[in-house]
């Protein structure tokens, strides 16, 4: 459950960033309606993306058993040391997420390392042991939840939490990706 809740995290790192700096945009005075749509549209392309992935790899994993927790490894690798080095550039860019178009393109442009992130889960996991729905729950409440975060105190928190935020997601993710193939 910890791993599952530390890649949550890790995942909805560049989410949470995206909606601090995008609170700017979210009026003071209540709009609840919009950071709750934000918020599960967000969580929704993250944890589908995440069950694509998984299930991509899964369905590659017999051609592929042999080196599949190298593949797991190079995956998060990839996605960990790109979320670390999008922190470093330091650029949080806000988004207006008014209307469902511009909810459904940030929600993507920020979930895409999920994909990745589940098909090296595929690599990894036994189909009894049930990570994966722990995995899925998590990324699901977590990403909601730092989402509705984000956008409620994103013009308090500023642009460097954003960024050190995404900066530890990506550590994380890398971490992980190393312990696979340990």
């Amino acid at each position: 459950m910890i791993k599952s809740l530390l890649t949550a995290v890790s995942l909805c790192a560049d989410c949470f960033a995206v909606s601090i700096c995008s609170g700017v945009t979210i009026r003071r005075d209540g709009n609840a309606g919009k950071i709750f749509k934000a918020a599960a549209a967000f969580a929704v392309i993250q944890t589908g993306l995440l069950l694509a992935g998984w299930l991509l790899g899964s369905a590659f994993l017999s051609a592929v058993r042999a080196i599949s927790g190298i593949i797991g490894f190079l995956l998060l690798l990839y996605v960990g040391g790109s979320m670390v080095l999008e922190a470093r550039k330091g650029e949080c860019q806000p988004r207006d997420l008014d209307g469902w178009k511009n909810i459904i393109l940030a929600g993507l442009a920020t979930s895409i390392d999920a994909m990745a992130v589940g098909g090296a889960e595929s690599m990894r996991e036994t189909p009894e042991s049930g990570g994966m729905a722990a995995l899925a729950i998590s990324v699901f409440a977590v990403t909601a939840l730092s989402v509705m975060a984000g956008l409620r105190f994103g013009s308090r928190l500023g642009n460097g939490f954003g960024r050190w935020a995404e900066l530890a997601g990506g550590l994380v993710l890398t971490t992980l990706g190393i312990l696979m193939i340990i």
